[in-house]
């Protein structure tokens, strides 16, 4: 009887606690997340399925909505600061639109600690390649190719905290495209922003600043997960419980990680970038394979 007791006094603590835990953490992640550029879902998944008591289906549907709202929520600010194209944004934000709607269907069939463990693993490599690369910061000394000419995929950026003008354009847009389709199909499968693929892809493979890389990031977000998510809602993987406080913290927090980007140093950000990807892709990565559950 005591027992009982003590599970029911449990129970009725757990229905106020959990909204406002689920808002103090997402509070937090929508301020990294805007700084780095990752995009809240990255952070959110692996944290929520491990320290909450929801089913990973119902965090995944989470995860891309707080994505979402957080893009939403900084999204003017980026474009007001010069931080974030459009005209960039847009024909990838297609690519990898087009992909999620692919990945959402293939992520809500697979079991899962084959995905806990598949998205730990992604996480941890394109950390590891981000560390292991430079940043580029685009000066406009090279040309573009064709298909960014042709899109006319460049802009001039002035980073604020660093007292540089870029005059930038990108490089192998070609495949750009194909990257953005498979972070696209990838952050479907996860439920992820997938911002953690985005930003090296814009700055290390398309030559895209780095501040540049990061706030265009965002709107990429907004756009791609827009597709993923309808198949979540659609098969019932949305819990409110879950969704509203987390969409509420989040894009509160997104409010001030939009401003701190602007005066943030692009060396800062990249350990940052590093820093929350580590940790997230490890904890998915050991509940994945079973030793931290």
């Amino acid at each position: 009887m005591h027992a009982a007791d003590i599970s029911a006094s449990t129970a009725a603590l757990a229905w106020w606690i959990w909204p406002l835990a689920l808002f103090a953490v997402t509070f937090l992640l929508g301020i990294v997340a805007v700084v780095a550029g990752i995009g809240g879902g990255v952070l959110f998944v692996p944290v929520v399925a491990g320290l909450f008591p929801f089913h990973l289906d119902f965090v995944r549907g989470a995860g891309l909505l707080l994505a979402l709202s957080g893009t939403l929520a900084a999204g003017p600010q980026l474009l007001r600061n010069g931080m974030a194209n459009l005209r960039l944004a847009m024909p990838l934000a297609l690519a990898g639109s087009t992909a999620s709607l692919a990945g959402a269907l293939v992520g809500l069939s697979a079991p899962e600690r084959v995905l806990q463990a598949a998205l730990g693993a992604t996480v941890i490599a394109v950390a590891l390649l981000i560390w292991a690369s430079r940043a580029v910061d685009n000066l406009g000394i090279a040309e573009s190719d064709a298909l960014g000419a042709l899109l006319r995929l460049r802009g001039r950026f002035e980073d604020a905290a660093a007292g540089v003008r870029y005059d930038w354009r990108t490089h192998q847009t070609p495949a750009g495209f194909a990257t953005f389709g498979l972070i696209g199909f990838l952050g479907g499968v996860f439920g992820l922003g997938a911002g953690f693929a985005n930003v090296p892809a814009l700055n290390l493979l398309m030559g895209a600043p780095l501040k540049v890389a990061v706030g265009t990031s965002g709107l990429i977000i907004s756009i791609v997960n827009t597709s993923a998510a309808w198949v979540y809602i659609n098969s019932g993987a949305v819990l409110p419980l879950l969704v509203v406080p987390s969409v509420i913290g989040v894009m509160l927090g997104s409010r001030i990680g939009a401003g701190l980007l602007r005066v943030t140093p692009a060396a800062t950000v990249r350990r940052l970038v590093i820093a929350v990807m580590l940790l997230a892709g490890m904890r998915a990565l050991l509940r994945g394979l079973g030793l931290w559950n």
